[in-house]
Formats: structure tokens, C-alpha cells, sequence
């Protein structure tokens, strides 16, 4: 086998991150801890990603007692962080920007750290295969579910339609719910931000048939109001049959408070470090891969120093 300085490069990050992470490493030896790690919806990514992170850290950290829940999304976990019902969250990328410049909806700044950048999120604008909708712009005056309150795809869907300048009867419901009132012909289209397949939205494929539409239209205004928090992706071919869809991806990051002690950062940046390949849901294996060296680019998120001096520590 040859090789190669990435092979080398790759095979280093590797066996530091095995270091960091070995048997007997915990980093954090202070009294016993609970943790709080707000999720997201039943049946999305962000809960199974945070029970499993849950589950990654009870084992690595016998002093931090670690528990995932369920909450309406990115906002709402925004906010548990704030009021201290939660340490750690998963998080929409532009979310979490809005929140730390305080910009709308937040009007205040927020007091939100990163500890890793997780996995892109797919915007899904799904409707019916027999709708007839082929285009955003179709769904003008149309009832359109843009995420539940407190939830990052309602933020999103907002300013979605906006840079579409295309106006919806918005409702706002949980997926589930969602699903049910697009199969039951109770709206026209939902929008979801998460992985691909989200298993709720293959359900409705299964029962109805779905097809997503195109959002490639509407990024670059996007990007002209909210420069560096949304990417072009296309969805991938295990999308719900319709591989090829040109959208558009937000990043979904780790975030805390500020305020959590550095040692319990720095144990848990360290799991997610050392643990990657365990932190994929079963649902997204072979679309989403959590890539140690991208962990860094919080998008202007200033990141927690505990998780600076593991970084550090693997890194060198």
C-alpha cells in the first residue's frame, strides 16, 4: 500500500483522537454531574443524534450522567440553554449565528458557545407526487407547515419564503403532525430541516408518494441577507427516490452555554472527537458522516474553550 501524505495526515487524526479518547482517559473528574442534551422532535435527527451522544458520553465519562430530550427544535433548545433546563444542544448553524449577534428573531445576544460542527441538515419541501405542485413559486397563497414554534425549520422556512418572495398561509405543526395533514390533504406542502431520509417523511412516501421541490432558486438571496449560513446540496439517492434534487443545507452544530465549566466541555467535545463514526443515526449510515476535521468550523460561533483545549490536545 502506498502512502500518501492525506493517508498519513488522516491516519494521525485518527490515533490522536484514539488518545483522547482511550480507555481510562476521562477528562473530567470533578463530582458527579447530570446533563441535560436538548434534542428535537420525535422521529427527526436531532433527537437520535443527542441520545446517542447521551449514550457515547455515559460510557467514556462515569462522572457525567447524561440525558437526551425531546423539544420543538433549534430555538427552543436555544432557549433551554438560556434558562438552564439544558447544558448541551443541538442546533441549526443559523440558528445559532442569529442567536450570538442577536440578530432577528433574537434581540439581545445570547450567551451560546460551540463545541463541534455535527452534520448538514436537507431542506425538504415536500408535497404530494399527485399535487401538481412543481415549484416553490406554486405554492403561493397555498397552507404551507413551516416547522413547529420554537423549532429552527420555522425560522428558516420564514426566511425561505421571504427570498422566494413567495407568500404562504403558514401553519405551524410538529413533523408528525405535519405528515398527517399533508397525507390527509389538509396542506398543501411541509418544510423540513434535517437529514435524508427522515423516517416520518419516507412513512408518507410509502403511504402517498411525495416529491421535493427544488430550492436552488432561492439561495442566493439567501446568502445576500444571511452571508455564510446556507449551502447548496443536492439530496442524496437514498432521498426518497428522487436523488438529484438541487436544495439547500444548513449545518447543524454542538453548541452550550457559556457558562458550563470548562472540564465538562472539554469531556464532551472529546466523545464527539473520539466517537464520531458511533453519532450517526442508523437512518442517515451512507448519507451522513460526522468528519473530525470539519468539527472546527463553527460558521462564527465562537467556540467554548473547553472544547478549544481538546481540539488542541488532538491537534496538537
Amino acid at each position: 500500500m502506498t502512502l500518501t501524505r492525506r493517508t498519513l495526515c488522516q491516519a494521525a487524526v485518527a490515533a490522536a483522537a484514539a488518545a483522547l479518547t482511550g480507555c481510562g482517559a476521562q477528562l473530567y473528574r470533578g463530582p458527579d454531574r447530570d446533563i441535560t442534551i436538548a434534542g428535537g422532535l420525535r422521529g427527526g435527527f436531532y433527537l437520535e443524534v443527542a441520545q446517542l451522544l447521551a449514550h457515547e458520553v455515559n460510557a467514556a465519562e462515569p462522572g457525567l450522567h447524561c440525558t437526551a430530550v425531546s423539544t420543538n427544535g433549534s430555538k427552543d433548545n436555544l432557549e433551554q440553554i438560556e434558562s438552564g433546563e439544558a447544558e448541551i444542544a443541538v442546533c441549526q448553524s443559523d440558528v445559532a449565528l442569529a442567536a450570538v449577534t442577536g440578530t432577528d428573531p433574537y434581540r439581545d445576544v445570547q450567551s451560546v458557545a460551540g463545541i463541534g460542527r455535527m452534520y448538514e441538515d436537507y431542506l425538504q419541501l415536500v408535497v404530494r407526487a399527485d399535487s401538481g405542485i412543481e415549484s416553490i413559486t406554486d405554492l403561493a397563497g397555498a397552507r404551507v407547515s413551516l416547522g413547529a414554534k420554537g423549532s429552527g425549520t420555522a425560522m428558516t422556512g420564514e426566511r425561505l419564503m421571504a427570498a422566494a418572495t413567495v407568500a404562504v398561509r403558514e401553519r405551524n405543526d410538529t413533523l408528525e403532525v405535519a405528515v398527517d395533514k399533508v397525507a390527509a390533504g389538509e396542506v398543501e406542502a411541509l418544510l423540513w430541516s434535517g437529514g435524508v431520509p427522515t423516517p416520518p417523511i419516507a412513512e408518507l412516501h410509502r403511504e402517498v408518494g411525495i416529491r421535493l421541490l427544488p430550492l436552488a432558486k432561492a439561495l442566493p438571496a439567501l446568502r445576500n441577507t444571511y452571508d455564510g449560513a446556507y449551502q447548496s446540496v443536492t439530496i442524496p439517492a437514498t432521498g426518497y427516490g428522487h436523488s438529484g434534487v438541487d436544495t439547500i443545507g444548513v449545518a447543524n452544530l454542538l453548541v452550550c452555554g457559556r457558562s458550563l465549566p470548562t472540564d465538562i466541555a472539554a469531556a464532551i467535545t472529546a466523545v464527539v472527537v473520539g466517537q464520531a463514526g458511533r453519532l450517526v443515526p442508523p437512518q442517515a449510515v451512507g448519507t451522513q458522516f460526522l468528519d473530525r476535521r470539519a468539527l472546527i468550523n463553527l460558521l462564527g460561533v465562537p467556540m467554548h474553550p473547553g472544547a478549544v483545549s481538546a481540539y488542541r490536545q488532538l491537534h496538537g
